[in-house]
């Protein structure tokens, strides 16, 4: 004959209340015998095995309905740890980013910290906020590009959040988000005076490639073909020549709206550790020789 325990028993057995028992059995959770010629509830063998299953996956705590999930046959035990493993890595990783974000709080002035706030309160639901940014740079480069240009500008434009951030990473990563909302960055990236945005483009990312290698090595941007490349191109997108009274122009348009572009730049050299000088670190470097050169010529 089977060896059978109360509900009593195995509350002995366990330290489990008896109307925690109670509770499991009633959800599905324990298997159980016949009842008794009392009308208690009996129990097998292994439903001994099962509590010790349940106390040892609630002290890691696991929820109960993942537990009655395995007990019952939904799922394997090892789909379960993986399972929750991932959930456990996600939280610790939005623990980091809340407590970076604190952090870059902390130790600031009144309005700073308010400023700050405003700021990274756009980023705290990091996969939404993810989304959204690459949604923004959709938005902000012309429709009319081709795929390839597009890629080689978000390759570098749109990072990644940093799994393991500072404080002064989190706040980097929360001001690109708010610039790339500006009307003044969408405008600069828009272009709307252009009509082949594609052949601008393309010529603008030959002209920062070109002035890549004197960005690295720390050289002024000056009388350069990088820097004649790049007046070049923005000649043609204005449909006229690329004359020193141009130029002027160009500097004195720079000015105010290449601001927020070299902003954006800044930080994202916080959030990256890949070398040599950016696509668009580059081009602020350009854009920083037109001004340099030509800023009072007009």
């Amino acid at each position: 004959m089977q060896v059978t325990w109360s509900i009593g028993e195995l509350s002995t057995r366990t330290g489990l209340s008896v109307k925690a028992i109670r509770y499991y059995t009633d959800i599905g959770l324990l298997p159980t015998a016949p009842r008794s010629e009392g009308g208690h509830r009996r129990y097998p063998p292994q439903a001994l095995e099962q509590l010790k299953l349940v106390q040892q996956l609630r002290a890691l705590d696991v929820p109960i309905a993942a537990i009655t999930n395995v007990a019952t046959g939904g799922q394997r035990l090892g789909d379960l740890v993986a399972e929750q493993l991932a959930s456990t890595q996600t939280q610790l990783a939005e623990l980091r980013w809340r407590e970076a974000a604190l952090q870059a709080l902390e130790g600031c002035s009144g309005p700073e910290r308010l400023r700050r706030l405003r700021v990274l309160a756009r980023v705290q639901r990091r996969p939404q906020a993810t989304a959204d940014f690459a949604r923004a740079w959709q938005r902000v480069l012309p429709p009319t590009l081709p795929r390839r240009l597009a890629d080689a500008i978000t390759a570098q434009a749109v990072p990644e959040p940093p799994c393991d951030p500072t404080p002064d990473a989190v706040l980097a990563y929360a001001e690109l988000h708010f610039l790339v909302a500006e009307p003044a960055f969408l405008g600069y990236w828009a272009a709307s005076h252009v009509r082949d945005k594609a052949s601008m483009y393309a010529a603008l990312l030959d002209a920062a490639d070109g002035a890549a290698p004197a960005v690295a090595a720390g050289r002024a941007p000056h009388r350069c073909e990088a820097l004649d490349a790049f007046c070049r191109a923005c000649a043609r997108a204005y449909d006229t020549e690329d004359t020193p009274h141009f130029r002027a122009f160009m500097a004195t348009d720079m000015q105010t709206t290449v601001a927020p572009f070299r902003r954006y730049w800044q930080h994202l050299d916080t959030l990256t550790t890949t070398p040599g000088p950016s696509l668009g670190r580059a081009h602020c470097w350009l854009a920083e020789g037109v001004i340099a050169e030509y800023g009072s010529a007009r």
